[in-house]
């Protein structure tokens, strides 16, 4: 038996808002930076501040983090993979910001909560390593935090009709 066609596919261009929806509902994404002349690509946790218009995430110092001081413009996609058939894919471009002193700590800890948050509402979950940020906070050596300002985002999704 031959497999069947469906009757309709329908790739279609999401709307701003419904990209941002797909952003506040996921935490984790791939990030796109340049070091050189190479492009890189690396899954990270991240919380989409619809405040602020801006992604904040962290990380330890080190190569992707001098990568992205030196070229500021990166990438973040985001999907939400059902099936081959039903697919939501996001792409975010935007622009590196390091954070420092007591904007990198209050930033830190809305991410914390942020991304508690939204694993809560996506997996019904109250992950316990959420909470260990904010004893964190209070260390001498923070992680780095940085957000990325979006400059531009677009999407796409893919739904078959049978």
């Amino acid at each position: 038996m031959e497999p069947r066609e469906p009757e309709s596919t329908t790739i279609k261009n999401m709307t701003t808002s419904e990209c941002l929806q797909l952003l506040s509902e996921n935490y984790i994404g791939r990030l796109a930076y340049i070091s050189g002349r190479t492009p890189h690509i690396n899954p990270i946790t991240f919380y989409h501040d619809a405040e602020e218009k801006c992604i904040l995430s962290y990380s330890s110092p080190g190569f992707k983090i001098q990568a992205m001081k030196k070229h500021r413009p990166v990438a973040l996609q985001v999907d939400d993979i059902r099936s081959i058939q039903e697919w939501r894919s996001v792409l975010v471009q935007g622009n590196f910001e390091e954070l420092e002193g007591s904007t990198a700590k209050k930033q830190l800890h809305r991410f914390a909560e942020g991304v508690q948050r939204t694993i809560a509402k996506k997996d019904g979950e109250t992950p316990k390593f959420i909470q260990d940020f904010s004893s964190r906070l209070q260390e001498r050596h923070i992680p780095i935090v940085y957000r990325i300002h979006i400059t531009d985002i677009v999407g796409k999704s893919r739904r078959d009709q049978e």
